[in-house]
């Protein structure tokens, strides 16, 4: 596995870090989420990702949204899903980093996501046999997710 850097500088007095390798979960899935809880006070997140977990809100599809099918509760957008696999893996790594920041001693209360992103990480490469001596790839795709709570502004 190669060294996998953060997309943006970050100061360490003030932020607090965390990250995911090669998740086995849907890339399309963590850049709905991510977009979503971006900028969002800590504490409003992890209620909001329990709350898909429990599949009692949904998670506004807006780029990923073909042949997705509308919520009623959702306000702003119709397009939604309940993605519980990513929620479950993007919900420890907010965990994380919240505990990163405990342990640097800064004010866990009023701490937000000031950066939120996913990257593409290594892919498993797989065939499924066909008939007539032919193959189909059957590829699992894995994510690199970041996090970084800051009391800063969000970029």
């Amino acid at each position: 596995m190669s060294k996998v850097e953060y997309s943006a500088k970050f100061d360490p007095a003030t932020t607090a870090k965390a990250m995911a390798y090669e998740l086995n979960v849907s890339p399309k899935h963590c850049i709905e989420i991510l977009r979503e809880i971006k900028g969002k006070k800590v504490t409003t997140v992890k209620t909001f990702l329990e709350d898909v977990i429990e599949k009692k809100k949904s998670v506004p599809f807006k780029r990923f949204n073909r042949n997705v099918g509308h919520k009623r509760h959702q306000t702003g957008w119709d397009a939604g899903r309940y993605p519980v696999k990513a929620c479950g893996e993007i919900l420890k790594v907010i965990k994380n980093a919240e505990a990163n920041a405990e342990y640097k001693g800064l004010d866990t209360e009023n701490m937000r996501i000031i950066h939120a992103a996913s990257k593409k990480g290594h892919v498993t490469r797989g065939m499924m046999p066909r008939a007539m001596g032919r193959a189909t790839d059957w590829n699992i795709e894995t994510v690199t997710v970041e996090v970084v709570l800051g009391e800063g502004e969000v970029r």
